[in-house]
């Protein structure tokens, strides 16, 4: 990491807040690289803070959607998970790599939306085909429903 977006980092945590001033000259790049450092340090409160900033400073960034909607993701934050990543997935458009398909995915079956989940990872294989991310999460999805299924039927 630059040392000079590392020493803001620092004063972020020394004061407990992300100051706006500071962050309003990062680029996407350094909101991702942020980010991540703050997450390696467990300090998610001002991760989100930072992950925040960078969206309303860069909402079309691939870069800050990415990391803010892993970063949703890890929280267990469904509904903002699915919103950023589908954000994500519009700007990719045609270029949407395997991993945003399926973290969307995952994030809308961990919101109980297993059609939507399920079509997205079709989606995925549809531009992606044999790709082996996307299966592994189709398959992945199936035994958990499998699972489901049988645990109901054994009640």
């Amino acid at each position: 990491m630059l040392f000079e977006i590392q020493q803001t980092m620092r004063q972020f945590v020394d004061v407990q807040a992300v100051d706006m001033t500071q962050v309003s000259q990062f680029t996407p790049a350094d909101f991702r690289t942020g980010i991540q450092w703050l997450l390696s340090e467990d300090k998610i409160a001002l991760a989100q803070a930072l992950a925040d900033a960078g969206l309303s400073l860069h909402p079309e960034s691939e870069d800050v959607l990415a990391v803010a909607g892993l970063l949703a993701a890890a929280q267990q934050d469904w509904p903002l998970a699915i919103e950023l990543l589908k954000d994500l997935r519009a700007i990719q458009g045609d270029s949407t790599q395997p991993m945003t398909y399926q973290m969307l995915a995952r994030a809308q079956y961990c919101n109980l939306d297993v059609p939507q989940a399920r079509q997205t990872l079709e989606e995925g294989l549809m531009a992606w085909p044999s790709n082996p991310l996307l299966l592994g999460e189709m398959e992945s999805m199936q035994a958990d429903l499998n699972g489901l299924s049988a645990a109901t039927q054994i009640r």
